[in-house]
């Protein structure tokens, strides 16, 4: 084998390696997740960067899990985690791909899709009062927090 061979053999590999991952092929590294809220224009923060107002399409990679929060003055905030799940695209690696296949999807990402693709937050309006006590009930206070009751069974 000369030299020239060698180098063909080689960028073949390389560009069947590339183009065996199956899923990353059929739908990418990337998901578009639809974020809307009631009511609309809320502020959407993702991975604690901002990506704009409701409703948005946020654009995200698919070997991550995503935390979208959905503020607004005066409301409380509204919190959803996107989980990364395995696609069925896998199979086809599988099938048509082999290791290679399986390994530039599970490299690149393309493995993966994500749940839920859609995600509507209800916003509860804030009630602000000047004067008086406010109490919240929680199953687990935060440490600094001072108990002043408790209910009972």
């Amino acid at each position: 084998m000369n030299a020239k061979t060698v180098a063909r053999a080689s960028v073949s590999l390389v560009c069947a390696s590339v183009l065996l991952g199956c899923a990353t092929i059929m739908h990418g590294t990337h998901e578009d997740v639809g974020i809307g809220s009631s009511p609309s224009g809320a502020s959407v923060t993702i991975d604690n960067i901002q990506h704009g107002m409701t409703p948005v399409i946020a654009k995200l990679t698919r070997k991550d899990n995503h935390v979208v929060t959905i503020s607004m003055p005066d409301y409380a905030t509204f919190s959803a985690t996107v989980t990364r799940g395995v696609s069925g695209w896998v199979w086809g690696n599988i099938v048509f791909g082999g290791l290679i296949g399986l390994a530039v999807d599970a490299i690149s990402g393309g493995i993966y899709k994500l749940t839920p693709e859609q995600i509507s937050g209800t916003l509860a309006q804030a009630r602000a009062m000047n004067d008086g006590i406010y109490i919240r009930v929680v199953l687990r206070p935060a440490a600094d927090w001072t108990k002043i009751a408790q209910l009972a069974r």
